[in-house]
């Protein structure tokens, strides 16, 4: 048997401030160790908030509020990341965090929907950017490249992470496949009601129509793996004032849920709750669907059907080989 006990850290940052929100990150990372929890995983953006006010506000305001995500984003392997390294360690915690990620290419302010993995020996393992920004949400990131289609190898086994919509990205979902994932995270600003379509969101508790459902319990399935959906929980108080009467696209109720290889929810969802959502999980589980359905041996077709994984990133010089 190898069984882990993983988690979602359902939480909120201090919005714009590193400082505020690193002493909260390590006060759950330590909290995560004390339960045992061998994988905690964080919300979209957790660090430093998500602009809900999306849709809401002039282009100047959006403008400004872009500079403060900018003012308040940090490097995937900078001072903040390095301190809650020595955190995970010292709790002996591996995590999966989001974050506003300020690009580390020199002469570039452009910041970046990203997440970090940092294993419990204090390592911060890599990052993975966001590929392609929802919709308005392009206003505020750039777009990742072929270098962050990538799995992560920690001691609990092959884990692989996306970031909301990503996770209706087909044909990532099937490189996270070919990548080897076997234990997926995916990252959430929260839950919602659709009214019809897509671009029809409110903010709902337990809502029906949320497509997250669907789509982390199909990804479990498709892939064979379990998945740990971190969502956000934002309490009214968390909201910066001058923002009270802008963030009017806040979806941050909840809905972490924690689902095994047969697309089952074994925990959760959780509603309305700032806490972890965790769960002992068993990895030879993943057998049992594999034996019924294994997406890359006896229910693959690749003579008929295969997927080209791009291996050059980009970069303002020319096309750059992923090692």
């Amino acid at each position: 048997m190898r069984k882990i006990h993983v988690g979602a850290a359902q939480i909120s940052p201090h919005f714009f401030d590193r400082e505020k929100t690193l002493e909260k990150t390590c006060e759950y990372i330590e909290k995560a160790g004390r339960i045992g929890i061998d994988l905690l995983v964080f919300p979209e953006v957790y660090f430093c908030g998500y602009p809900y006010w999306r849709g809401t506000v002039s282009v100047r305001q959006s403008t400004e509020l872009a500079a403060r995500i900018i003012q308040s984003a940090i490097r995937w392997d900078g001072q903040e990341a390095q301190q809650m390294a020595e955190t995970a360690k010292t709790a002996k915690v591996n995590c999966v965090i989001g974050i506003n990620e300020l690009s580390d290419r020199p002469g570039s302010r452009t910041v970046y929907n990203s997440l970090i993995v940092i294993s419990r020996k204090g390592e911060i393992v890599g990052r993975h950017r966001k590929l392609m920004p929802t919709h308005s949400e392009r206003v505020y990131w750039g777009m990742g490249d072929a270098s962050d289609i990538r799995t992560f190898h920690l001691d609990i086994g092959t884990v692989g992470a996306c970031i909301c919509y990503e996770h209706h990205m087909t044909l990532l979902r099937a490189a996270m496949a070919i990548k080897g994932e076997e234990i997926h995270c995916s990252l959430w600003p929260g839950w919602w009601k659709l009214d019809g379509h897509l671009g029809a969101k409110s903010a709902e508790a337990g809502g029906h129509t949320c497509d997250i459902e669907s789509a982390v319990r199909q990804h479990a399935i498709e892939n064979q793996v379990f998945v740990v959906s971190c969502s956000w929980y934002m309490k009214d108080s968390d909201i910066p004032a001058e923002l009270k009467d802008s963030m009017k696209y806040n979806l941050a109720v909840g809905g972490s849920c924690i689902v095994n290889p047969s697309g089952i929810i074994i925990e959760g969802p959780v509603f309305n709750e700032e806490c972890i959502v965790h769960k002992e999980i068993d990895l030879e589980e993943r057998d049992l669907a594999k034996a019924y359905f294994d997406c890359l041996g006896h229910y693959s077709r690749p003579d008929i059907l295969s997927l080209r994984i791009h291996d050059e990133a980009w970069s303002p010089t020319g096309p750059k080989k992923i090692s």
